[in-house]
């Protein structure tokens, strides 16, 4: 005769959280929130995509594909690469500095890493006018040296890089502190040298983080407006950005064209947002799967 069977139940399994609101609360919030992103967010975005593509095929080809499209297309691209790779660079080392050592002034360089959130683009883009204009601090001696930064790719780069650089950094430092330096600390008495505890500890740890940050300061870096338009001048073929060149369009009543290429930003701004979810889904899949109720596990007596 077969004994009696019991099951074993986690001791912390989670509950589910529930509210005290009526369900008809419930509805209303979020038709609302529905209806706010779908008046704000929905609509606006499937005007740009019906406007770019009203007039066929053939006119949305032709304004991707012109010289001054392809010329803002690559500078775009060339001006968020470096981005990134500076911001990369600067995060990490802020990063590391920030959360894993104390040394004077660290508040003070926490806050400025913030500074970006604070100050306007277009403030941004008049700084480096009055360091490196021609009537700057630097401008005769650039002058003299005939180097061009304002109204010029160096310009444009370095008005981006400003604008991005908190992206990296303030996805990382936290991170970092919740870690601690215990796992660095294990290493550097085992014997590992500064690179070895770097590639084999602290980035392992921190791989999640340092993705969704570069996604962010590319997304940025492709879409930023005021600070280059300040710093570009608007050349044709030369110094114009994706943005800066869906504003000449629009500006010259070119509405086909100005619409093609700002669907092409809205493509970019999904293929982020896709890219963004996919990280935030890798980097908790763990800590989904460590708070998986453990199942429940016949025990006979």
């Amino acid at each position: 005769m077969s004994a009696p069977t019991h099951t074993l139940r986690p001791r912390h399994a989670p509950r589910r959280l529930s509210t005290t609101e009526p369900a008809v609360v419930r509805w209303a919030l979020t038709a609302t929130a529905l209806l706010f992103l779908g008046l704000v967010l929905l609509v606006p975005l499937a005007a740009v995509f019906y406007e770019a593509f009203r007039k066929g095929l053939g006119p949305y080809w032709t304004a991707l594909t012109s010289s001054d499209a392809l010329s803002a297309i690559r500078l775009t691209l060339l001006t968020a690469a470096i981005a990134v790779v500076c911001n990369v660079v600067f995060g990490l080392a802020a990063a590391w500095a920030i959360a894993k050592f104390e040394f004077r002034g660290k508040q003070l360089l926490t806050t400025l890493v913030d500074l970006p959130f604070a100050v306007s683009p277009v403030v941004s883009g008049l700084i480096y006018v009055l360091m490196f204009g021609a009537q700057g601090w630097f401008g005769p001696w650039l002058q003299a040296h005939n180097i061009k930064i304002i109204f010029a790719v160096p310009g444009i780069v370095l008005a981006t890089v400003f604008v991005t650089f908190p992206f990296v950094a303030r996805e990382l430092i936290p991170l970092m502190q919740a870690q601690g330096t215990d796992e660095e600390e294990s290493a550097t008495v085992l014997g590992a040298s500064g690179w070895q505890m770097f590639w084999r500890v602290t980035l392992p740890n921190i791989k999640w983080g340092l993705l969704y940050g570069v996604i962010l300061c590319n997304a940025r870096a492709m879409g930023e407006f005021g600070a280059v338009s300040v710093v570009s001048g608007h050349i044709r073929g030369q110094t114009n950005t994706l943005p800066l060149h869906v504003e000449i369009l629009y500006n010259e009543y070119n509405f086909a064209g100005a619409f093609a290429v700002a669907s092409l930003l809205a493509t970019l701004a999904l293929v982020t947002l896709v890219a963004k979810n996919l990280v935030e889904w890798r980097a908790h899949r763990p800590a989904r799967a460590a708070a998986t109720p453990t199942p429940e596990i016949p025990h006979e007596h």
